[in-house]
């Protein structure tokens, strides 16, 4: 994944040198950024910010509360670049939850691989599912917010599954934990298989995915993931309850009730520039077409057009 880091300067010198540094990694891309521009810089969520004092139009301090200041930013690592070598100045920088203050001359391995191992400490404490490796919920809400400002035409699928807490309280967590890197795994790989370079996987959390992609044959993809998640479902089942067809599981009163297998419902909603203005938005409708599809029984889709 693409890591974007934004460089604060109104002198082109610094991001030169850095690009310089990664020249060889094409993971990592730089943004230049006037310190008259940084409201609109803001409304993206880059991996790491870094800041030469030196070189901005703008009080340091003042510059770095706006950035905490901003919702969605409140966590991105920020590193300042300064000559000034006076403790109360660096620790004045510090307070504001800054990461690093690194004193010029810069040593070039140094900042190299500072700024390395902040990217890979966020990615890997923020953006990823300790049980599935896919990106958690600010990398989503990242995601969904981007194309909204790009104003691109894509579609989100709000997949999870149906009694699966039956298939927990049956087969326990460990085996539920199975069934849930298995889901991810079929999702994944249909969804990266749909020929778009930028679609994208995420796990919000228990049972729940989130998938985005471009302009693409949404039915298609919807059938492929309930055809493969169908077909080998059953091998996170004993041979009796695949057989039968449903799970028996006590309730609180100790009474046996039956419960179908477990299956997966997807519920798409299409984006266009005009129809939606934040994610909020989308989260609802798909809120209320994931619900709709749950009604279904067995596993099943629906797709909310742009029309409707």
């Amino acid at each position: 994944m693409v890591q974007e880091i934004y460089i604060i300067d109104d002198d082109n010198k610094l991001i030169q040198s850095i690009k310089q540094m990664f020249e060889k990694e094409e993971e990592y891309t730089f943004k230049s950024v006037k310190t008259k521009d940084i409201d609109i810089a803001l409304k993206n969520i880059p991996s790491l910010i870094i800041i030469n004092e030196d070189g901005t139009g703008k009080e340091i301090l003042e510059l770095c509360r706006q950035i905490r200041d901003n919702e969605d930013n409140s966590i991105t690592p920020i590193i300042v670049l300064s000559e000034s070598r006076q403790k109360e100045h660096r620790i004045s920088i510090l307070s504001l939850n800054v990461e690093y203050y690194i004193v010029k001359p810069v040593d070039q391995d140094y900042l190299y691989y500072t700024i390395k191992n902040l990217v890979r400490l966020m990615y890997m404490n923020r953006r990823i599912s300790p049980l599935t490796g896919l990106p958690g919920n600010v990398q989503i809400q990242t995601e969904m917010k981007k194309r909204l400002l790009k104003k691109e035409r894509f579609a989100v699928l709000y997949l999870d599954l149906d009694n699966f807490k039956s298939y927990n309280d049956l087969y326990g967590f460990t085996k539920g934990d199975e069934m849930i890197k298995f889901t991810a795994r079929t999702i994944s790989r249909n969804i990266h298989n749909c020929n778009s370079e930028s679609s994208f996987v995420g796990h919000i959390g228990g049972d729940d995915f989130i998938a985005i992609v471009s302009e693409t044959d949404y039915d298609e993809i919807c059938k492929n993931i309930i055809k493969e998640f169908d077909e080998k479902v059953i091998e996170y089942f004993t041979k009796e309850d695949a057989l039968r067809g449903y799970v028996e599981v006590a309730n609180r009163r100790g009474i046996m009730e039956q419960f179908p297998l477990t299956s997966i419902s997807i519920g798409v909603v299409e984006v266009d520039e005009d129809r939606f203005s934040n994610t909020l938005e989308i989260g609802e409708v798909g809120a209320q077409v994931k619900h709709m599809t749950k009604t279904m029984v067995g596993s099943s889709y629906i797709i909310n057009r742009r029309n409707e």
